[in-house]
């Protein structure tokens, strides 16, 4: 039987992330990483992790610092960014994995916010390849023209309103997930309204990657994905990951059992029978 474990790893800052390793029973030497979208705990991608430890893999999920297991105490005035998701907490996991994995053949998989910050890490040319599901450049420019008013609102206003009073963002209030550090919901702001988008976050950092980066990619989005564009995905991509080799997949609503894939819903179990669509990817690479 495969077998998950409790870890957790210590920054580089000395906080604490939460993550879990599922091991598989007989294991194939293949290690696949999985980077969380804003605001989703790492639980929402255990049936996905058990999936492929059934396969052979080694998975690996966490939860940046102030999501989920790795939330403080006290949320009001936390730092935390998505910078410092992608600078500091996914380098602190890809360290581990540098270390503990090391002739393991090596797979990311980024769930929108979980691909962005890949560049952001030095240590991201350890991959062999990537998986991006349900990402792109958010800026409302790219975005379908109801969710465009709705973001203008949601992040010109009530981010800024809420975030003053709180201290924080109540994402939970507006169907956005988990409660979130006022840094990451102001990064989040920057996506949406800021025309450069991820590339205006990828300047707030010091040193970055992202251009260094020449692995294939497999881009997945689902055709119900409220947010996500063509436009959006091609402009990320050749924005910040000019040089990824990129292979890109729509996945009708048809092929979900339940009619339903969204944005977040392609890692619930009702519908395991698209993972074989990773699956598949991740065996050619073999």
């Amino acid at each position: 039987m495969l077998s998950m474990k409790e870890l957790v790893l210590q920054t580089s800052d000395h906080f604490p992330i939460s993550a879990r390793i599922f091991e598989p029973e007989i294991a194939n030497s293949k290690l696949l990483l999985i980077n969380s979208a804003t605001g989703v705990k790492q639980q929402v991608y255990f049936s996905f992790a058990k999936y492929f430890a059934e396969k052979g893999f080694t998975v690996i999920t966490y939860d940046y610092r102030g999501i989920g297991e790795s939330k403080p105490h006290k949320m009001k005035g936390f730092e935390a960014s998505m910078r410092i998701w992608g600078t500091d907490d996914f380098k602190t996991v890809t360290a581990f994995i540098k270390k503990n994995y090391q002739n393991h053949q090596k797979f990311l998989l980024g769930h929108s916010v979980g691909a962005l910050i890949i560049g952001m890490n030095e240590n991201a040319h350890i991959f062999d390849k990537f998986i991006f599901v349900a990402t792109q450049d958010a800026y409302i420019g790219n975005l379908k023209a109801n969710i465009a008013a709705s973001a203008v609102l949601g992040f010109g206003i009530a981010v800024p309103l809420t975030t003053k009073f709180f201290g924080y963002f109540p994402a939970h209030r507006f169907g956005l997930g988990e409660s979130l550090p006022k840094g990451v919901a102001y990064d989040w702001r920057t996506l949406i309204l800021s025309k450069k988008s991820t590339s205006r976050l990828y300047e707030k950092i010091a040193t970055h990657f992202s251009k260094d980066l020449k692995q294939e990619t497999f881009i997945i989005h689902a055709e119900d994905d409220p947010w996500v564009t063509m436009k959006g995905m091609e402009n990320l991509m050749n924005n910040v990951y000019p040089y990824l080799k990129k292979t890109y997949r729509e996945i009708k609503v048809s092929d979900s059992e339940k009619g339903e894939i969204g944005h977040i819903n392609f890692f619930r179990s009702f519908n395991k029978k698209l993972w074989k669509i990773v699956l598949d990817d991740l065996q050619e690479k073999a």
